[in-house]
């Protein structure tokens, strides 16, 4: 597989929607008062330009990480598409949008999943385009193995589909390709009837099997719906409905503990669900606080934003070390496994989500105090980012796909959080 090096080509402008103020001023008590925004927007298009270094053409995803992986990269191309129009003209996003949204199903894959006694899954995807599965195993056989694909972005896992739902809401933002929308709109309808289930209390499970309710699949689920009400008028009502019913649930499954931390997931006993006190991982701090976001821009009712701040909060508390740089929950860098290599961007990610329409110093802070470490420490001469952000970059692994875009997803955070 070949990796595509974007120039830049002209692209167009962008709209992001808006959502409602809920403010609580930055202030000259921030640690960083005034920061000029171009530093930034110039940071995180040298990090674009590097994310797809990774990038393969026939497939549409990313070399390097996996299928959800993927989903991410992409998500956080969308987002500073929609931050900087200019960034995006540079690098057309636009297109590298319409080629995943179109190759990536044409993709032949198969899924599978394992979660370690640690409360970390382990994906494993194996897949071909179709034009290499005719080259290797010849037509009839390729034309039987096309369904094991993931046509419409579904397969046997809810938190895959709630990856891409989101990815591809994000490139209805970018692009406003209908098709997008419908595409996420087929992912959501697919979580609410092969997933929902009075189990537990209600909630959606893991994956189609129907052996684990999680918080990551609920957490997308409830972003992916609100989000949707957001965008799609017909269902709106329908859209809040579900969420606020699954917010609802979320609450009082046992899943945010004592802490105000959330846990993997629940445990089933004769005594019925319980928190099965598996790791708080931070990118199930994240989810839910761009889902809350939504959710109060889609209901007008802002005590959803100020639960998010909590949850916020408790969430720094935990995952910043004594300088401020934020780390795994377990402190596994630099080996954090190839699925965990994404989970701190999406924190962050959705933290400046949060941060844009409820603005606190410490937020802000957070996010810039991480950006400066990771371009200043864990950077190596391509522009390329590794899993620890206090450096250095070829600790572990080394770069890759996932945990350049996780680091990306705070150079585009503080692009956003500094206009605040």
């Amino acid at each position: 597989m070949v990796a595509i090096q974007w120039g830049p080509l002209a692209a167009r402008t962008l709209f992001f929607a808006s959502t409602h103020p809920h403010r609580h001023a930055v202030n000259d008590n921030s640690t960083y008062p005034q920061v000029d925004n171009s530093t930034y927007a110039q940071k995180a298009q040298d990090a674009a330009m590097a994310l797809q270094e990774w990038y393969d053409l026939p497939s549409g995803l990313w070399n390097t990480t996996g299928w959800w992986n993927g989903a991410n990269c992409l998500t956080v191309m969308g987002d500073l598409a929609l931050a900087d129009p200019a960034i995006d003209e540079a690098i057309k996003i636009k297109e590298i949008f319409q080629t995943t949204f179109y190759n990536a199903q044409r993709t032949s894959a198969t899924a599978d999943k394992l979660l370690g006694a640690n409360g970390k899954f382990i994906a494993m995807y194996k897949y071909e385009t179709i034009e290499e599965e005719y080259e290797t195993i010849g037509d009839e056989l390729a034309g039987k193995r096309r369904s094991q694909g993931f046509p419409k972005f579904l397969n046997n896992f809810f938190d895959d589909e709630g990856w891409w739902g989101l990815a591809l809401v994000r490139g209805w933002d970018a692009t406003g390709d209908l098709f997008m929308l419908t595409a996420a709109q087929t992912i959501y309808d697919d979580m609410v009837v092969n997933g929902l289930d009075p189990t537990c209390g209600g909630g959606i499970w893991w994956s189609k099997d129907r052996k684990y309710k999680n918080a990551i699949a609920n957490e997308l689920y409830i972003a992916l719906g609100a989000s949707l009400a957001n965008r799609e008028s017909p269902r709106k009502d329908w859209y809040i409905s579900q969420t606020v019913e699954a917010w609802n649930w979320f609450k009082q499954s046992g899943l945010i503990n004592d802490k105000g931390l959330i846990n993997d997931g629940l445990k089933r006993t004769d005594q019925g669900c319980v928190n099965n006190k598996m790791p708080t991982w931070s990118y199930n701090q994240g989810v839910i606080l761009g889902g809350l976001v939504e959710l109060s821009k889609a209901t007008g009712d802002q005590s959803y934003l100020a639960e998010a701040v909590t949850i916020a909060n408790a969430a720094l508390k935990a995952l910043q070390d004594e300088n401020g740089i934020i780390r795994e929950i377990d402190r596994c860098e630099p080996h954090c496994g190839d699925d965990g290599s994404q989970f701190k961007g999406v924190f962050v990610r959705n933290l400046a989500y949060l941060h844009n329409v409820a603005p606190h110093d410490n937020f802000r802070d957070a996010i810039l105090k991480n950006a400066d470490s990771i371009w200043a420490h864990n950077r190596n001469s391509k522009n390329q980012m590794g899993i620890s952000w206090a450096g250095p970059p070829e600790a572990g692994k080394g770069p890759t796909a996932a945990t350049h875009s996780s680091a990306m997803d705070v150079l585009v955070g503080a692009l956003t959080a500094i206009k605040k």
